[in-house]
């Protein structure tokens, strides 16, 4: 499975890409449908509180492309959240079938 992952003006530490790998196949095990993610990690702007911004799309095949897009106080907090949404709507297309 092929993971993207894009920092949108900052660098990314090493431990923040390891985090996302790990939580991205975890997932990716329980719906092994899954062929691949992006994920798309922007500071916005204004700097405040709940400015770290996660946008994490996942392609399965014979389905749309399921999108989930969260602020939080830290990129981590944003991407559970953003993991916990796909986790429902993929939990939606698992039961469809």
């Amino acid at each position: 499975m092929e993971t993207n992952i894009k920092a949108i003006h900052f660098d990314i530490s090493e431990k923040l890409t390891s985090f996302i790998n790990k939580k991205i196949e975890k997932l990716t095990r329980r719906y092994p449908e899954v062929m691949s993610a992006e994920v798309s990690l922007r500071v916005v702007k204004p700097e405040t509180a709940l400015n770290k911004q996660a946008i994490v799309s996942l392609s399965v095949p014979q389905e749309r492309e399921q999108v989930a897009d969260k602020t939080a106080d830290t990129f981590e907090e944003a991407i559970d959240l953003c993991l916990e949404a796909l986790d429902r709507q993929l939990e939606k297309i698992k039961n469809k079938k």
